[in-house]
């Protein structure tokens, strides 16, 4: 009679080694950050201790990290989305780009009653979000197309069309490289007096609240957790897959196209070429460094609209240069996708696109 073998037990829970693998590859990236610094010949110390009173020094400063973080926040939902499912959609600042553009045309040309305007406005960014990954969609649940390849390659073709629009066709007069403004009937309402922090930032932590909840009690939502952890395994249960697919994509591009109108509306009130730079891209580091947890995203887009706020004054104060940041960003990037690839691959191979 042979013995039988069991399996020991995990003494690590799976959403604490996410979390593990995300602290590592953020400690790795601030201090790959103090290296570069000690390298132009900055304390560290001295740089990160201005950093940190840029964003969180003053009742004004804290207001400036909230401002940067929400388009952050509702692109890194709209990342979490296709993530869930086990799809990777990068063009999250087209979609953002597309819908800032609609949200604004909305606004300057309709006229609408108040209340009415910026609702129409929204929805007119969430669509055009929608159909903008609308062909990267079918492609990818009709062909099998790498969404990673089509929804970036999208991200230049939004940006170019956008300026074209804007500076060709609806362009001010007399004014820079900007639309006409929305009318005042399309203004979102402000949350903070004397600061842009506007209701975008409601909206995006309800998101990313109804997300979760979604995602963690419906039996739809364990569909999409399923289809990330397994996708063969989730077809094998019945799962429509393919329909599955085209449908999380839409959905993620709705909501870039949402963080675009949110910014058109809340903020700059018109739109104007380059916007809103690298939110899109944030808000998918910030989907990735919390492990496809909505919650997570709010707490990581929070420290990133801390890092974009505290970089304005550590460029005046200090010999360190803003572009730091998108260094320690990068790195984040590497760390997390390395941490990724090294669990993904600690699976049976075939079966699993991430783990979640």
């Amino acid at each position: 009679m042979t013995e039988a073998t069991t399996t020991p037990p995990r003494r690590v829970p799976v959403w604490a080694e996410g979390l593990i693998g995300q602290m590592l590859a953020l400690g790795v990236a601030l201090l790959g950050g103090a290296i570069i610094i000690l390298l132009v010949g900055e304390s560290p110390l001295r740089v990160y201790a201005v950093l940190l009173r840029g964003a969180f020094g003053s009742a004004e400063n804290i207001a400036g990290s909230l401002l940067q973080a929400t388009p952050i926040i509702i692109c890194g939902v709209a990342a979490c989305v296709a993530l869930r499912g086990g799809l990777f959609n990068i063009g999250v600042e087209g979609q953002l780009y597309v819908g800032g553009f609609a949200a604004a045309w909305v606004g300057f040309t309709l006229s609408l009653p108040a209340g009415v305007h910026g609702i129409v406005g929204l929805l007119a960014g969430m669509l055009a979000g929608a159909l903008w990954i609308a062909l990267p969609a079918i492609m990818r649940a009709r062909f099998n197309a790498n969404e990673v390849v089509s929804t970036i390659l999208m991200n230049y073709v939004a940006v170019l069309l956008t300026s074209y629009l804007t500076i060709a066709v609806f362009k001010r007069t007399g004014g820079w490289s900007e639309t006409e403004p929305v009318a005042p009937t399309a203004y979102l309402p402000q949350l903070m007096d004397g600061s842009r922090v506007n209701m975008g930032l409601l909206i995006g932590l309800a998101l990313a609240l109804g997300l979760y909840l979604f995602l963690r009690f419906t039996n739809a939502g364990y569909a999409v957790s399923a289809m990330g952890a397994n996708p063969r395994f989730a077809a094998y249960g019945g799962i429509r897959v393919q329909r599955n697919v085209f449908v999380l994509l839409l959905a993620s591009g709705a909501v870039g196209g949402l963080a675009g109108a949110v910014e058109t509306l809340g903020v700059h009130r018109r739109f104007m070429e380059g916007f809103a730079p690298g939110f899109g891209f944030d808000g998918v580091i910030a989907a990735l460094l919390a492990n496809g947890n909505p919650l997570g995203v709010v707490v990581v887009s929070l420290f990133f609209g801390a890092l974009r706020k505290g970089s304005l004054l550590m460029e005046v104060e200090t010999g360190a240069s803003r572009e730091i940041i998108t260094v320690i960003q990068a790195l984040i990037i590497l760390c997390v996708s390395a941490q990724i690839l090294i669990r993904r691959n600690g699976g049976v191979s075939g079966e699993k696109r991430w783990k979640f």
